[in-house]
């Protein structure tokens, strides 16, 4: 599940990516409102976390728009603004929610499932591919019916795939979503764990579900054995 942060605090947008990646989201960052419009408007996300005081254009503005074009993604207002006005305002435009800073990222990471509940065709908790399970609640993979022992990365990397299957992931798109956006993509760590990965969801099994696409990157789907 894909989410946008538009948020202009460098250090607060990375730690916000950081947690929302290790629970399993695909996360991308816009640092300016004209910036997070244009990736709202352009690309599918699943839930929207916006800032209310913006470089450029605020997060008022944004949502304005979002409205206005028809765009319904969950928007969660998360903002330095707590007045009674500002939470009513945001809601009024059509936020889904509003948190104030500071906040606790368990309950940020609460209020985002109660929301993509209420979205069940854009968020599932259980992800499945063939044989293949993925619980995003319990923290578990199972492969025809046993357990798979994955590590917290390879967890990461796999809800990755899964969330963006049958979609050809660069080397680059894999380590930026699984280890951070200052991670050295010239090493080998994305070969590592995707050879790791297959040893534990491939290999003792017939259907081979993770693909390597020669100069691009990797995929996962059945349909390509």
């Amino acid at each position: 599940m894909r989410i946008l942060i538009i948020e202009d605090e460098q250090k607060a947008a990375n730690y916000l990516k950081k947690g929302l990646t290790e629970n399993g989201f695909s996360v991308d960052i816009a640092n300016d409102g004209e910036d997070g419009l244009h990736l709202a408007m352009t690309e599918s996300y699943d839930l929207i976390i916006l800032d209310v005081m913006l470089p450029v254009k605020g997060g008022w503005a944004i949502i304005e728009e979002l409205r206005a074009a028809g765009n319904d993604v969950p928007v969660i207002f998360l903002s330095a603004r707590d007045a009674v006005h500002d939470r009513v305002h945001g809601l009024e435009l059509g936020a889904d929610d509003y948190l104030v800073k500071p906040y606790a990222f368990s309950e940020l990471l609460a209020r985002i499932r109660i929301i993509l509940r209420r979205h069940p065709l854009q968020q599932s908790e259980l992800l499945r591919m063939a044989d293949l399970e993925l619980d995003m609640v319990r923290h578990k993979a199972r492969r025809a019916g046993q357990s798979l022992d994955l590590t917290a990365k390879e967890f990461q990397l796999l809800t990755l795939m899964l969330r963006r299957r049958s979609e050809v992931l660069s080397r680059t798109t894999i380590s930026e979503q699984v280890w951070g956006i200052n991670f050295d993509s010239d090493t080998n760590v994305v070969d590592v764990a995707i050879r790791r990965l297959r040893k534990k969801v491939d290999d003792p099994f017939t259907l081979k579900l993770i693909h390597t696409i020669r100069g691009v990157g990797y995929v996962i789907d059945e349909e390509a054995s």
